[in-house]
């Protein structure tokens, strides 16, 4: 098979300091006479070895801007949300202008809209697959793996967007921080760990646990965060703006801007091209 050359950018998403958020690799011009295959994007994808890259396709619904395709090392997403942000902002760099007001991107769970102001992008938060409180055994087989006490559980909740989050709350984002756990005791579940803070300019504290995919802990998560969002909100818990970090414990210092606007709810962060060249596949 002879090998296409395609444009190429790796973006840092979640953090205005340009490395410090979570990178994702964007293959621009997957399409076109030669598209990448389905075998080359999960290879690419194992090479990377990113938590996530994506592929750029033109779109199959009219009403789309692009078509986007996510993989992990360990297979296909059909959402997540830091992967939505870095390609956005790769496909506006390299040229793309979006048809409408919003950029519409096509994936897995259907049409994703997305904003922009300044450096700063956001998507809209799609709906919850599942939610509802998580069974009792999943709960006791993610707190012994967790380390944490099950007297220190505030609550444990299914935020599905696309990604099988589950989420559990401890009593504080200062919590959140010391965990240290036995990730592969999780197995394949997806799991978040959330703590509020009583003060300060950080509302919550998130970490994000997907061994099952080849990803131990990621950096900074849009799809677990925009399903906490959705939770929080809709029980109360959280104001109309916050700002949640992640990454603090692994060496990153993201930051994820959430914002109720009454309608959607919109999750975003800065995004900057840290790479960018070509890629042969």
């Amino acid at each position: 098979m002879d090998l296409v050359t395609r444009r190429f950018a790796q973006v840092d998403v979640f953090s205005a300091l340009g490395t410090a958020g979570n990178p994702v690799a964007v293959v621009l011009d997957a399409g076109g006479p030669e598209p990448v295959t389905e075998d080359q994007m999960a290879a690419f994808a194992r090479w990377t070895n990113l938590s996530e890259t994506t592929f750029v396709f033109p779109p199959d619904d009219p009403a789309a801007d692009y078509r986007l395709r996510i993989f992990t090392p360990g297979g296909e997403l059909p959402f997540a949300g830091h992967p939505t942000l870095g390609s956005a902002h790769a496909w506006l760099t390299s040229g793309g202008r979006p048809k409408g007001e919003d950029i519409v991107q096509e994936c897995g769970v259907g049409l994703v809209r997305i904003r922009r102001a300044g450096a700063r992008l956001s998507f809209a938060a799609p709906p919850l697959r599942r939610s509802g409180p998580v069974d009792a055994e999943t709960v006791a087989r993610v707190v012994a793996a967790l380390g944490v006490a099950p007297d220190e559980v505030v609550a444990a909740e299914w935020v599905d967007n696309g990604p099988e989050w589950m989420v559990l709350q401890v009593g504080s984002g200062e919590r959140v921080l010391e965990v240290t756990p036995d990730v592969p005791a999780l197995g394949d579940l997806k799991v978040g760990l959330l703590g509020l803070y009583d003060s300060g300019d950080v509302f919550a504290e998130v970490r994000a646990f997907v061994p099952g995919i080849g990803v131990p802990e990621d950096p900074v998560t849009g799809s677990l965060n925009a399903g906490i969002a959705k939770w929080l909100r809709a029980t109360g818990q959280a104001p109309e703006d916050y700002v949640a970090a992640q990454g603090g414990a692994i060496g990153r210092a993201g930051r994820v801007h959430v914002h109720d606007d009454g309608r959607d709810i919109w999750v975003g962060g800065d995004t900057a091209t840290v790479i960018e060249g070509t890629v042969a596949l």
